[in-house]
């Protein structure tokens, strides 16, 4: 026995102590960062800010891969198949981790709890309600009121079907009695940019995406998802002091991995996050594009993402009622 436990420790088939000495020494080779949205957009940008980060701090290549649909399922989904050896993460958002997968009408082949490995968090948003320039309308009063006085002619933006900025404007629509046909794209670029080129008449736009064509004038600015006012666009009511007292959709990015990812490697990804928080550097790249960076611990991110399920459960039960 003695014999053949020595042949199988030369062979390195001994899994335990192999596997820490791997642990140990990762990463050993480029780590890829997926975006489940199209290049150009909010996480995008989060992800490569993320990147240039880990890059310095873990001394390998961190390649970004933009791989967009159904509103980031389709991104997480490859992350949840994905080899769980520590080379492959998401950058995630709330829409496909405590929203879509709860809505019957998407088509969700993972439990965003039992499949995935939280991280960390990296950032957190509000979103900016943004119109184009000829809508006549010029308040959140207003976009109601013209809503209702021409059902089905207003139409909005998302990144997709199944991201929160589709499932904002579906529980406004559902709170205001309103109707307006959606519009999906592949990520928040490109549906902020079909607003500022007159092509949709409005969308709840992250901020990242809204603020530059908010501040350039490109678009309309109406109110913030916020509860309280935003420091990014501080003249800007928020819709919980205009029209809908108590709305309030704010949204996330952070980093994934497969579920079964050994836990020294999510411990060690998790640390470096949460010094990347403080980085001048990267704080100043987030704050310019209209986001806060954020830290957490993989338990903490874990109990706020179940926390956000039993929040957003009940009320994807109410827009599916009143649609």
């Amino acid at each position: 026995m003695k014999r053949v436990s020595g042949l199988l420790l030369s062979l390195g088939i001994a899994l335990a102590p192999g596997t820490l000495r791997a642990q140990d020494a990762w990463p050993m080779r480029p780590i890829t960062f997926l975006v489940p949205y199209g290049a150009g957009g909010y996480t995008d940008l989060v992800a490569r800010l993320t990147a240039h980060y880990v890059e310095g701090a873990l001394g390998q290549p961190v390649v970004v891969e933009n791989r967009p649909g159904a509103g980031g399922i389709v991104g997480t989904q490859a992350v949840v198949n994905a080899v769980p050896d520590g080379y492959m993460f998401c950058v995630c958002s709330i829409g496909a981790i405590s929203v879509a997968p709860f809505d019957p009408n998407q088509k969700v082949g993972y439990d965003p709890v039992a499949d995935l490995a939280p991280v960390g968090v990296v950032s957190s948003i509000a979103q900016v309600v943004i119109v184009r320039k000829s809508l006549p309308v010029n308040s959140m009063a207003e976009l109601v009121s013209y809503a209702k006085a021409n059902p089905d002619k207003l139409n909005y933006s998302s990144s997709g079907v199944g991201g929160l900025t589709h499932y904002s404007v579906e529980l406004f629509k559902a709170r205001t009695g309103t109707t307006a046909v959606h519009l999906p794209y592949k990520g928040g670029a490109p549906s902020t940019t079909a607003v500022l080129a007159g092509d949709v008449d409005f969308a709840f736009a992250n901020m990242t995406d809204g603020l530059p064509q908010v501040q350039s004038g490109g678009v309309r600015g109406l109110a913030v998802t916020s509860l309280k006012r935003s420091t990014y666009l501080p003249d800007l009511p928020t819709v919980n002091e205009t029209v809908l007292a108590g709305f309030q959709v704010e949204t996330w990015n952070g980093i994934m991995a497969p579920s079964k990812t050994p836990e020294p490697i999510v411990r060690r990804l998790s640390e470096t996050l949460i010094r990347m928080a403080d980085d001048p550097s990267v704080k100043e790249a987030m704050r310019r594009a209209g986001a806060d960076t954020v830290k957490t611990t993989p338990a903490e991110y874990r109990a706020q993402i179940q926390q956000e399920i039993a929040q957003w459960k009940p009320l994807i039960a109410e827009i599916g009622e009143k649609k």
